[in-house]
């Protein structure tokens, strides 16, 4: 789990576990950074060509597919296998508060590197204090149906 004081973050990691428990993507593992107003995703991929990885973002669901085979002929023996070999598939739940449509996606030296813009809605603003002009119409709108109510 993230250890993390960005809130932002912190649902991400939850969100996460959540969905899929904290073992999933052992065979994919993976950093999540906030870097201004992104989320950035980076998921170790090493040996795999770039047109075997795919992307699908589904229901507020990322998922990463990659293929890699190791090329061994039929008739040599295989002793030992830690890589993977045939698909491997992470998928990651993407806060609602993510811009699905600006989602973008690198691949260099074996590292996978997912951008999710923080949709404009859910970044933080600050709002203007007005002066008192505003009250003077918020107390005599809250009169005038005071008034209606009482003469009907």
């Amino acid at each position: 789990m993230l250890v993390t004081r960005d809130p932002f973050l912190a649902e991400f990691d939850r969100l996460t576990h959540q969905f899929f428990g904290g073992s999933e993507g052992a065979g994919m593992p993976m950093d999540v950074i906030r870097r201004g107003e992104d989320l950035v995703v980076r998921i170790d991929i090493p040996g795999v060509p770039r047109d075997a990885i795919t992307l699908d973002l589904d229901q507020h669901v990322l998922t990463v597919s990659a293929e890699r085979h190791g090329g061994y002929d039929a008739d040599t023996p295989v002793l030992v296998q830690e890589r993977f070999d045939g698909v491997i598939t992470r998928r990651l739940r993407i806060p609602e508060w993510v811009d699905a449509e600006r989602v973008e996606a690198d691949y260099a030296d074996g590292v996978l590197t997912v951008v999710l813009p923080i949709a404009e809605q859910a970044r933080p603003r600050r709002i203007e204090v007005n002066g008192g002009s505003n009250q003077d119409r918020i107390a005599s709108s809250g009169q005038d149906d005071n008034q209606s109510a009482l003469a009907s």
